[in-house]
C-alpha cells in the first residue's frame, strides 16, 4: 500500500509527498543529510495521511495532482479531520491514527 502524506512545520510550510511507510518518511525528512527543501525547513510533524492506491504510479498521480494545484486552501482543507476527498481524490482514504 502506498500513501499521500502531508508534513508541516512551524513556520506554517507544507510537504506533500508518497511513501509505503510515511512514518519513516518523516523521519528521514528530520534527519538526512541531504540538502533538499525539506532539511532547511525542519523540523517536520506529520498532519495528514491517506491511503493512495496499491501502486507507486498511482501514489505519485495523486500527489502530482495537488501540487499542480499550487493551492494552499486545498492542502488545508485535506489536513482537516472532517475532510471527505471528492472527485480527483475521491480514491483516497484517511489513515485515522494520524491525529495528534
Amino acid at each position: 500500500m502506498f500513501y499521500l502524506y502531508i508534513l508541516a512545520n512551524s513556520s506554517g510550510m507544507y510537504y506533500i509527498g508518497h511513501s509505503q511507510d510515511p512514518w519513516h518518511r518523516l523521519y528521514q525528512h528530520n534527519t538526512d543529510d541531504k540538502n533538499t527543501f525539506t532539511s532547511k525547513h525542519r523540523p517536520w510533524h506529520l498532519v495528514a495521511v491517506y491511503k493512495a492506491g496499491e501502486s507507486r504510479a498511482e501514489a505519485l498521480k495523486i500527489e502530482k495532482w495537488v501540487k499542480k494545484q499550487k493551492s494552499r486552501t486545498l492542502i488545508e482543507k485535506m489536513i482537516q479531520h472532517d475532510f471527505t476527498p471528492t472527485d480527483s481524490l475521491a480514491q483516497l482514504v484517511r489513515v485515522p491514527h494520524v491525529r495528534d
